[in-house]
């Protein structure tokens, strides 16, 4: 790896964080503070047979923990996958869920373990009003977070994004406890993703601070952040893409991916708005739809944000305030070789119609700076294509 100094510290907020290289080995001490003695460790189908996740298993069984796994969870995991995981989790007698990779792994492997002790469909807890409170806390068995790519910060995350295979529709789950118990991030964990895995991950982590920083809704905590989080990915996800041993970049994009998770309590808007619809429909890689979707949305949005990122680009390092950043957005995307258009990535302009009515019905929409309306929604879908 790239000789140079990896940033390693313990952090308790938002949660119990262990962050450094070479913290994966720490997994037995975090399942003892989580109270965990028998975890069932959740990932997805691309980890199953990878190094990485063995070198966690054996882990866990040298500690005496056991190997308890579950790895049948789609790019965009539906509740299949969840009712598949929570059979293993129970028929095992687990008490405890490792949550181990991406955006995926992440997410469904949070939901075996705040559905395990619930009697409800998992539809009953969507992000909608307070129908978190129907859930049973003590029905949700601890969770530890051990995030393998640096994008989609579900690692500190208090809900889970989950597609009904039926309707092709992603839904948000939410609960407090959701949040994991202890975080393991290790920067090591994430060498050997693929250039378009890191670029894709890496923008995910970039839309969250852009539009959690575009949002209306006031946070000033989370809006410092989203400010911050921009800055690492401009400085690091360069480095990351050209030298995926850069360990420094590396941990730096891990922070830029938790920071964005972080950030977006103050709102996310029409970027997720569209893409969940899109990659819930074609299957689309989440981050790479998102970077798709921001020029558009930044043009849509500039009579509102206009004047917080002229004040922001100097941090940023980017000349030319507002107008600045805009350009160099689609410069950024072209360096990562991201398509210029949803069509390249093979959304229909057949589906637009329908693509537009799911994303109104999303709840990012509400942290969108402009209202959302089906016409201009229906123009930004246009100018993505």
């Amino acid at each position: 790896m790239t000789s140079s100094t990896s940033p390693a510290a313990n952090w308790s907020y938002p949660t119990a964080i262990r962050f450094g290289a070479g913290r994966l080995s720490e997994l037995p001490e975090a399942c003892i503070a989580a109270g965990i003695t028998r975890p069932l460790l959740v990932t997805d189908k691309g980890l199953k047979s990878m190094e990485i996740t063995t070198r966690a298993l054996d882990i866990l069984d040298a500690a005496g923990l056991g190997r308890g796994f579950f790895a049948e969870v789609d790019p965009n995991p539906s509740e299949v996958n969840l009712e598949a995981g929570l059979k293993v989790y129970r028929e095992g007698g687990h008490d405890g869920v490792i949550a181990f990779g991406g955006g995926s792994g992440l997410d469904l492997g949070k939901m075996v373990a705040f559905m395990a002790g619930q009697s409800r469909p998992v539809w009953d807890f969507e992000d909608i009003g307070d129908w978190w409170t129907r859930a049973d806390p003590a029905g949700i068995a601890p969770i530890i977070a051990v995030p393998t790519t640096a994008g989609t910060g579900s690692e500190v995350g208090r809900a889970s994004v989950i597609t009904n295979s039926e309707t092709h529709v992603k839904k948000i789950i939410f609960h407090p406890k959701v949040l994991p118990a202890v975080v393991i991030c290790d920067p090591e964990l994430t060498v050997g993703m693929p250039k378009h895995i890191t670029a894709g991950t890496g923008l995910d982590a970039f839309a969250h601070c852009v539009e959690a920083f575009s949002s209306p809704h006031y946070h000033p905590m989370s809006h410092g952040i989203a400010l911050e989080g921009m800055r690492l990915v401009i400085e690091n996800l360069p480095r990351a893409y050209a030298d995926g041993t850069d360990i420094e970049a590396r941990a730096n994009m891990m922070s830029a991916a938790a920071m964005g998770a972080v950030a977006f309590q103050k709102g996310l808007g029409a970027i997720h708005a569209m893409s969940h619809p899109v990659g819930a429909v074609y299957g689309t890689h989440h981050g790479t739809t998102n970077a798709v979707c921001m020029p558009a949305v930044l043009d849509l949005n500039a009579p509102a944000i206009r004047e917080r990122f002229d004040r922001a680009t100097g941090y940023l390092g980017i000349e030319g305030g507002f107008a600045g950043f805009r350009s160099f957005v689609t410069e950024f995307n072209e360096g990562f070789a991201i398509p210029k258009g949803l069509g390249e990535m093979g959304v229909g302009a057949d589906r637009i119609d329908d693509l537009v009515d799911m994303a109104l019905a999303d709840p990012s929409c509400g942290g969108n700076p402009v209202e959302l309306t089906k016409d201009n929604l229906k123009g930004l879908f246009d100018a993505a294509m």
